[in-house]
Parts: structure tokens; sequence; C-alpha cells
């Protein structure tokens, strides 16, 4: 196969992917279109569907895509390291998370705060990029990179998942 024919397939199966993502928040606000929703959460959730069935959609293409890499040794080192960064960052945004309501939501700290959460929110977007990237990985080193970067955005997600229900908690 030929690599404009990959390329093709691959960008074909992404705006696929857009395709039914926008289908789907449509069909959505249409079915809960009201009075009552007309409001900046409500917008918000409508994003975060959008991520959501976006990253689901947009699983084969991303698999197409890294099964056309899996030979080139120069893609995964930079993808593996790149992975171990973004992985980082949301390990910060947690820290900072975590020490946000100290700050006050005046200071600088507490502006950046609100971007952290939205990275946290993110990262179960990024953990299946970098596990399924780990499938297709040429080496073991690349490989252990983009699983250890998986756990680390899996368990950012989880323990702020696990704060906010707990946080929940009537007494």
């Amino acid at each position: 196969m030929k690599t404009t024919t990959k390329v093709g397939l691959v960008v074909a199966g992404y705006v696929a992917a857009i395709l039914v993502a926008v289908a789907v928040v449509a069909i959505h606000v249409v079915l809960t279109s009201g009075p009552d929703s007309q409001g900046g959460m409500y917008a918000f959730g409508d994003c975060l569907l959008f991520l959501a069935v976006f990253g689901l959609s947009a699983v084969p293409p991303t698999c197409a895509m890294f099964y056309f890499l899996r030979s080139q040794r120069s893609f995964w080192r930079p993808l593996s390291i790149t992975a171990l960064v973004i992985a980082a960052t949301g390990l910060v945004a947690f820290v900072d998370d975590l020490g946000a309501g100290e700050a006050g939501t005046g200071s600088l700290l507490g502006s950046w705060s609100a971007f952290g959460l939205l990275r946290i929110l993110v990262a179960p977007l990024f953990a299946t990029g970098f596990l399924l990237s780990s499938f297709f990985a040429s080496d073991r080193l690349s490989r252990a990179a983009l699983l250890l970067a998986t756990l680390v955005e899996v368990s950012v997600f989880t323990c702020l998942a696990l704060r906010w229900v707990l946080s929940m908690r009537i007494y």
C-alpha cells in the first residue's frame, strides 16, 4: 500500500470520528433542548460528550496509524518521551489541584488550577492513546515508557474521581 493511501485512510478515519461525535452531540442537544438546558454547564457537558465519543470513534484510525508506523523506530522513541512528559503534566495538575484549595481563587495558582482540572479530565483520552501505542511500539523501552505513561494517566484520573466521590458523601 502506498504512503498516500495509508495517510488518506487514517485521515478519513479521523474525519469519520469527528462526524460521528458531532452527530451524537447534535442528537443529544435536540433530545435535551428546552429552557432548562440553556447554560454553561450543559455546554460543558456537551463538550465532554463530544470528547468521549470522538475518543472511542478515533480508536480504529489511531490503531491503523500505529500499525503503519510500527517499524519506524524514529517515531517510537520521541513518542514515548513525549508520552512521559504529558503524563508528568497530569501529575503536576493533580498536585496543583490538591493545593488549590489553600491558594484561593484570586491567586495565580487558583487561576491555573482551573486549567489543571481540564488537563486531568482529558487523561482518559491520553491513557487510551498511550495504551494503544504500546501495543504497536517497535522496542521494549518505548513500550515500557508508554505503559508507564498509561499507568500515570489512569492513576491521576482515578485519584481525582475518588476525591470527587468521597467529597460528595452526605454525613
